[in-house]
């Protein structure tokens, strides 16, 4: 073999062992030890020609690297009301852009499966391009959307009723024509639709479907809420065979039912919630111990007792998956009977119930442990505001009415702190905001926007929650059994990198190794901008590098309480992992925890993790579409007022503003007429060209309300001019030719990316603090997208 083509071989295999890596000419003769210009001059010479053969690329800076090999990738298809798409597969490489032509009538939320035919180009900012070759999974089978009736001669002439309009960005151009067959709604109507036909080379444009549901005329009470619960397919009646085996169930604590049980009716436990919750799945009591520790004991409805394997009760809770709190209702996972009745911890009567006693030391340290079957009675029906009246404010009325529980709530509060602490030694990252609470009238229409404050109460029945599930996850992990746990795994390096390099940007100095990243580190990092302008910035920017908390079989630990054990122990009424973990409990109490006793749950535990956590999603999601509906609609009457707020993101299309009620809009880039405005990605800043004017996340600004879209629950802004607004010479760092552009990272136009969008980065995280209490509240208790203690957008109230 002659020498160049052992020379080109030795630079071939260099590549290939370092194929997703690019290097400058000069890196590679370094890293191949070649001496002198001679051996230099033929590494140059060998490198153009395998460029020009396409045997390796370069990329915007000319460094070289082996080139991407054409393959397939299965993912979800997001859809842009363009035509084009992108196709998510994989969280740590780019997405796949299809071109309109491309899509092989995919729409949005489709698991497909397509051929990369064009590689990404590195250091353009481009991805891979592909072809989608076929749709593996439907994102849904029933729609939901506005009826419009065609006149009867073309209803005998082409066997069709009409059609049905639908709501979403992506599919408002792919109309659904609904046969005869099915309900004959009436123009105007929200109807609901089984899809018996997607769009096809025959009907590239349209859908076919029957009506199954007539939810009533558009503008009727409570029919817009109908349409989004329906439209994410959460169920809203019972079945029959459900009820009847509910109704069956005794409304009170039978005798034989406490054998095995431990009487706990003589301690002081108390029920601390909202207002107007209805269903109490959880009780505390508390005591000073003689050596200076704590007794905490935490009972909770023993919800497994009841819902038993083999059931309809227990496949429609396993099938809900969870409760869904909307500002006017509640989708209860279970019936009323069991959720306000017998599985309910009300005052005064005996109810069955799990236990976590704990014995806790001053340092908030759990020196001892024991989770038994129960039974209690609790003494006192209590609210959190009762509650933070008695500690925080010291209401003589209320502290005299509940005269005989107020030394044990002064020693919750006492333990509280002590456990607090203790998190917060270990690194846990705590992100306390106000929460929104959406105020509707009789008829669902919202009449106010108000912010809530956490008070000791609310604060303590977290601390004393978390505490409980730390402590049964840790105690069944350390059995070494099957047993399901929720978890929230480490940030990628990457992301964590990005962060990094961010708050660096905007003056934050913080160091530390990023490929090992502890919750310890981001700590800091928040407490050196704690009440700074920057605070809201590094929060938003923070939680958008985290990822989505969830269920598993596995203990991964959870980043963001920094908990080595976690698991969901605390709500079993609403959540359906909780009354697993009950029944996990019961089973190895009783079975032992022999090779036998641990296959019976097994192979079970994995796939009620994954659906648990897509009901979860899908619970959140309408959730969100329920208060962003909602916060568009109180809006509404307020088009043409001013209003002052802060920038809560920043993208190539405009500025995400919010007002102080939690409200959100956009301010698109094409009203900022003042000036030409490029966007700065690693500043997260928009920059005027001639005047220099720098919006960027959390600053103030002074907006006019243009315009609400209720149909797509979304809000327009504009900014008012402002002498003051701060200049910077961030928009030196913009490349120029630069070409304005109005769609997002997925090929999304900017609407669609507000109604899409994880908004401030917070919600879809679904982050900490997850086992945060949730109730009813008889105004409504909607979720909002701000940043709160749930790890999947669920409010503070929950456990």
């Amino acid at each position: 073999m002659k020498k160049d083509e052992l020379f080109e071989t030795e630079v071939l295999n260099f590549f290939k062992q370092h194929q997703k890596h690019f290097y400058t000419v000069e890196e590679i003769n370094e890293r191949l030890n070649l001496q002198g210009a001679s051996a230099f001059k033929v590494l140059v010479q060998t490198l153009t020609s395998f460029e020009q053969e396409k045997v390796i690329r370069t990329d915007s800076s000319g460094r070289f690297a082996m080139p991407e090999q054409l393959k397939t990738v299965a993912g979800v298809f997001h859809a842009n009301d363009r035509g084009f798409g992108f196709i998510s597969y994989d969280p740590e490489l780019p997405d796949v852009y299809v071109s309109a032509d491309n899509t092989n009538y995919a729409l949005n939320g489709d698991e497909v499966e397509a051929e990369v035919i064009k590689a990404a180009q590195p250091g353009s900012g481009k991805g891979p391009e592909g072809k989608i070759t076929a749709v593996t999974k439907r994102n849904f089978t029933r729609v939901v959307g506005e009826f419009t009736g065609f006149p009867p001669s073309e209803v005998q002439k082409v066997h069709q009723f009409g059609y049905v309009h639908l709501t979403q960005k992506s599919l408002q151009d792919v109309p659904v024509y609904i046969s005869d067959a099915g309900v004959h709604p009436t123009d105007g109507d929200m109807v609901v639709v089984d899809v018996t036909n997607y769009p096809s080379t025959a009907y590239p444009k349209s859908m076919r479907g029957i009506a199954l549901q007539d939810l009533g005329n558009k503008n009727a009470p409570g029919v817009d809420i109908l349409s989004i619960v329906y439209r994410h397919g959460i169920p809203t009646e019972f079945p029959d065979e459900v009820m009847a085996e509910a109704n069956n169930i005794p409304a009170e604590v039978l005798e034989e039912e406490k054998t095995g049980r431990k009487d706990l009716t003589a301690q002081d436990f108390v029920t601390i919630d909202g207002d107007s919750s209805k269903d109490f799945d959880d009780a505390v009591v508390v005591w000073k111990l003689d050596n200076g520790n704590y007794h905490l004991g935490v009972s909770i409805a023993d919800v497994s007792h009841y819902v038993t394997p083999g059931t309809a009760l227990d496949q429609e809770a396993f099938d809900r998956g969870t409760s869904t709190y909307l500002t006017d209702r509640v989708l209860p996972m279970l019936p009323e009977r069991l959720s306000n009745g017998i599985c309910s911890l009300n005052p005064q009567v005996e109810r069955l119930t799990m236990t976590c006693e704990m014995e806790v030391n001053p340092r908030g340290e759990i020196i001892d442990r024991a989770i038994f079957p129960s039974y209690i009675k609790s003494s006192a029906r209590m609210t959190y505001n009762e509650v933070n009246q008695i500690l925080d404010d010291k209401d003589d009325v209320v502290r005299s009415e509940y005269a005989d529980l107020v030394p044990m709530f002064e020693v919750m509060g006492e333990l509280h702190k002590i456990l607090r602490d203790m998190r917060h030694r270990r690194g846990a990252i705590d992100f306390d905001e106000p929460e929104a609470e959406i105020i509707v009238d009789e008829n669902g229409k919202p009449t106010d926007i108000k912010m809530r404050e956490r008070g000791t109460s609310e604060r303590m029945i977290e601390s004393f929650m978390l505490a409980a599930n730390e402590t049964v996850a840790e105690h069944y992990s350390k059995m070494h059994v099957p047993f399901l746990y929720r978890v929230h795994e480490t940030p990628d390096s990457e992301k964590m990198r990005k962060f990094y390099e961010f708050i660096n940007n905007i003056g934050v100095v913080a160091k530390g190794d990023i490929e090992n990243i502890t919750p310890k580190m981001l700590q800091k990092v928040l407490e050196k901008i704690d009440g700074s302008p920057l605070q809201p910035v590094v929060q938003i920017m923070l939680l958008r590098s985290f990822k989505q908390a969830k269920y598993a079989d596995q203990l991964l630990g959870h980043f963001g309480i920094a908990a080595k054990y976690y698991t969901h122990f605390t709500s079993p009424i609403r959540r359906y992992p909780d009354l697993m973990v009950h029944r996990l409990i019961h089973w190895y109490q009783e079975n032992g925890t022999n090779e036998e006793a641990q296959a019976r749950f097994r192979d079970d535990l994995d796939g009620i993790a994954t659906h648990s956590s897509e009901m979860e999603r899908r619970s959140i999601d309408a959730e969100r579409d329920t208060d962003s509906l909602k916060k568009c609609e109180y809006m509404l009457p307020q088009v043409g007022e001013e209003f002052d707020a802060v920038v809560s993101s920043v993208t190539k299309f405009g500025l995400f503003i919010e007002l102080p009620n939690t409200v959100e809009g956009l301010v698109h880039i094409s009203t900022m007429d003042d000036d030409y405005y490029n966007f700065v990605e690693s500043y997260l800043a928009m920059v005027g060209e001639h005047t220099k004017r720098t919006y960027r996340i959390g600053q103030a600004v002074r907006v006019k309300l243009t315009n609400v879209d209720l149909e797509q629950s979304q809000i327009d802004f504009k900014l008012l001019p402002d002498e003051n607004t701060p200049t910077s010479d961030l928009g030196d760092l913009v490349e120029r030719p630069k070409p304005r552009r109005t769609f997002n990272h997925r090929g999304q136009n900017d609407r669609n990316h507000s109604n899409n969008r994880n908004t401030k980065g917070r919600s879809n995280n679904n982050t900490h603090n997850s086992n945060n209490r949730r109730r009813p509240q008889s105004s409504g208790s909607g979720n909002h997208p701000r940043i709160s203690h749930t790890n999947q957008s669920q409010q503070t109230r929950k456990k």
